[in-house]
């Protein structure tokens, strides 16, 4: 299967516009790219709709032309993690749904770039985790990071976690979700995850003002090391 699972060290880290970056790296060079967001919570109630908004701005940044719904099958009003969210609003996660959705984006696109849901120990069910559906749906997973304080501990607990649960590591992409703090941190974090982590940093994603498709196409295609995305497709 071609594509990638992104997940991250923590909530808010940035998944959705490292997501979109990879989506448009791999338009460009060809790679007719699907995205998806199997589960999402927060989102807006319009009538008896709810919008998700990671999953439609993976939908608009993928230029699909598929329902929402089918990039996002699982929605959830709450402002929660997935599973007290499922709890309160008594709907419960269908992964056999998310399964279908992914299998039919699989099958109409040559990748798809799936983000998960928080970091990869987030239940959504009783004893099924955010792994545990990475590992159903068979992609090498990206982790993406923080570059400030806390990130090294986050990251090599995430990444070593995985491995030993026996999924692909592709790598690492550290994301400026806020303006750089220009912190001793920053500037030394990269340089100490080359050196222990077992898996290769991918790359640096600057914060961005200007989130229009070709500024966040052009930040991909300049900070990613594409050579290590493409050894997977």
């Amino acid at each position: 299967m071609k594509g990638f699972f992104i997940t991250g060290t923590d909530t808010g880290v940035g998944k959705t516009i490292v997501a979109g970056g990879l989506i448009r790296a791999l338009i460009f060079q060809g790679v007719k790219t699907a995205g998806m967001k199997p589960v999402e919570s927060g989102c807006v109630r319009e009538g008896n709709v709810l919008i998700p908004s990671d999953g439609t701005f993976l939908k608009q940044i993928a230029q699909m032309q598929e329902l929402v719904t089918q990039v996002t099958p699982c929605c959830y009003e709450a402002p929660l993690a997935p599973l007290p969210a499922s709890e309160l609003e008594k709907k419960i996660i269908s992964v056999s749904a998310i399964r279908k959705a992914f299998f039919k984006l699989y099958t109409r696109y040559d990748a798809v770039i799936v983000e998960g849901i928080g970091g990869i120990m987030v239940p959504l069910k009783d004893n099924y985790f955010v792994i545990d559906l990475a590992r159903e749906i068979g992609l090498p997973l990206i982790v993406v990071a923080k570059p400030g304080l806390g990130s090294i501990n986050h990251t090599m607990l995430t990444v070593k976690y995985a491995l030993k649960e026996g999924l692909t590591v592709a790598g690492i992409i550290i994301n400026y979700s806020h303006p750089p703090e220009n912190s001793l941190a920053e500037e030394t974090n990269p340089r100490l995850l080359k050196q222990i982590c077992p898996v290769p940093i991918i790359g640096i994603f600057p914060y961005l003002k200007n989130r229009d498709d070709e500024t966040i196409q052009q930040a991909a295609l300049k900070n990613f090391d594409m050579e290590v995305i493409n050894k997977y497709l």
